[in-house]
């Protein structure tokens, strides 16, 4: 047990040396990228906080329930759940609450009943957080928990003006709310960071935007970027600024501040939710369907009723239209493979018109060049690479129908994610071009049997051509055995081979140069191989 306490204390504390330092903050053009890395790495954060929470567990089950510690390390644990685990934290609160109570200690019950009452408010239960505040009694409070008290007031009415259906009730939960930010604000010392919070919001109410944005300067000055407060302080920014119809500044506040909630594993958080919102209405429906994804999966984490209606709405409306371009993303793929099919259709006429052609063209050449042998050759060797010609085109068409129809499957069964992998593989682009040269190969020695010997014949003995074991011609033969054919443009050499120009010309004149005969009279004799 005291080894598995080390390892929790550890992760903490390392946890709490990694926020040590305050985090990056990205440009104004690069918070898209910073946020979507946070996001993936969201699990690490998470195992700070827990390895944190765990540390504390096992020092609260070591403590007596009656010590102060125990009401101190739960109070510890709620502060670690408040933002992370609603139900974890009213768990704390209560147990904090029966500790006072059994000690009669009306300072910590009033303290605990403040805070359990504001976290309920937040969560939604608006009638549970008004009988917590019944029990305190503001009169026997000491001046410390009177600005929680007040705050707790002006957050309770401003949830319930928010979400009642009923105006005229409206109206009088936020008078109701404005009147305890006054008092919450004259109980607050003027140098504390809560005080510039609700001096900024009381400005902004009263649409004093500028000076609201100067009292946001100071508070950010006053906070470091891995914080809690660092969070709030620039949503608060990012709602200023969509009072000034400034849309990039609100979207880079709401990032800033989402990235910090998904560093520090809050997911009590608004920022996110609103930052998908704001790209699905300027049309950025992926980004914005991720985001709100994320954003659901932390507020159903965090388990508040509230959280789960304010973003239930939004991601409704964003997965209905995201399913829709889905949709429409198969309609086009769909109608790809119908192009596809078409095509191939069409290949397969030409193919057959073609080789029509060229059996008529064949049939008449036949007979033109009986009185020459040499034409004999030449009508010889086309009538080779012909045949092979179709049954590459016929292989080609059994394989282009049999990908069609992979693809159909594919598409099928929505895996779209493999069918761009295959595509984007070279594979079959390198099998297709090594069997198209074997093909080329065998017509050729077929042709001319005695090539290679005979080419090496042309060659100083020492620097005669080997082949490796199941190799028919190399790159240096393959380009002879084209100029043999009567193909001796370097630039359709060059593109059958699939090099550059230059490289066919280093070849040539490479080979030239280990010759036995006249490198000029080379080409010539090799054309007269039989």
């Amino acid at each position: 047990m005291k080894i598995k306490l080390l390892i929790f204390l550890g992760l903490a504390l390392a946890g709490i040396r990694g926020m040590s330092a305050p985090a990056d903050i990205p440009p104004l053009d690069g918070w898209t990228a910073a946020l979507d890395e946070a996001i993936a790495d969201h699990k690490d954060y998470v195992a700070v906080r827990e390895a944190r929470i765990e540390a504390l567990r096992q020092q609260l089950a070591r403590t007596d329930a009656e010590a102060t510690d125990y009401f101190r390390l739960n109070a510890e644990m709620y502060q670690e759940y408040k933002a992370y685990i609603c139900d974890s934290a009213l768990y704390h609160l209560s147990r904090n609450l029966c500790w006072a109570q059994r000690h009669e200690d009306r300072e910590a019950a009033d303290e605990t009943l403040i805070r359990r009452a504001h976290l309920m408010s937040a969560a939604g239960m608006y009638k549970e957080a008004s009988e917590d505040l019944e029990k305190v009694i503001s009169s026997e409070l000491p001046a410390r928990l009177l600005p929680d008290y007040y705050e707790c007031f002006r957050h309770l009415y401003n949830e319930l003006g928010m979400y009642t259906q009923d105006t005229f009730r409206r109206r009088c939960y936020y008078d109701l709310s404005a009147r305890y930010n006054d008092s919450l604000i004259q109980a607050l010392s003027p140098a504390s960071a809560f005080y510039l919070e609700r001096l900024e919001m009381k400005a902004a109410a009263s649409e004093q935007l500028e000076e609201a944005l100067k009292i946001n300067d100071t508070r950010l000055a006053n906070v470091r970027s891995d914080t809690p407060e660092y969070a709030l302080a620039t949503y608060h920014r990012s709602l200023l600024y969509r009072l000034l119809g400034d849309r990039e500044q609100e979207k880079y506040y709401l990032a800033l501040s989402a990235l910090t909630d998904i560093r520090l594993a809050i997911t009590d958080h608004a920022s996110l939710w609103t930052l998908a919102q704001l790209l699905y209405e300027e049309g950025d429906i992926e980004r914005a369907y991720r985001y709100i994804r994320f954003s659901w999966s932390e507020t159903n984490h965090y388990n508040a009723r509230s959280r789960s209606l304010q973003t239930a709405g939004i991601l409704s409306l964003i997965d209905l239209t995201y399913q829709a371009m889905q949709e429409r993303q198969n309609d086009r793929l769909r109608f790809y493979l119908w192009l596809i099919s078409i095509l191939s259709l069409l290949l397969i006429m030409a193919v057959i018109w073609i080789y029509r052609q060229m059996k008529h063209l064949s049939m008449a050449r036949s007979h033109l060049e009986q009185a020459n042998e040499q034409l004999q050759i030449s009508n010889h060797i086309k009538e080779e690479y012909i045949g092979r010609f179709l049954k590459l085109c016929s292989a080609y068409i059994d394989r282009l129908d049999a990908y069609r129809r992979m693809v159909n499957k594919k598409l099928s069964g929505g895996q779209t994610e493999e069918l761009l992998k295959m595509v984007r593989s070279r594979d079959v682009l390198d099998t297709d071009l090594k069997e198209l040269y074997t093909n080329f190969d065998t017509a050729f020695l077929h042709l001319f049997p005695d090539f290679v010997e005979k080419f090496n014949g042309l060659l100083q003995p020492e620097e005669r051509i080997l082949l490796r074991k199941g190799e028919l011609l190399n790159t240096e033969l393959r380009i002879f055995a084209l100029i043999r054919l009567g193909i001796d443009d370097s630039s359709q050499i060059a593109e059958f081979l699939r090099y550059s120009v230059n490289t066919i010309y280093n070849y040539r004149a490479k080979v030239k140069n280990k010759a036995c005969i006249s490198r000029d009279d080379f080409e010539m004799y090799v054309m007269k191989i039989r």
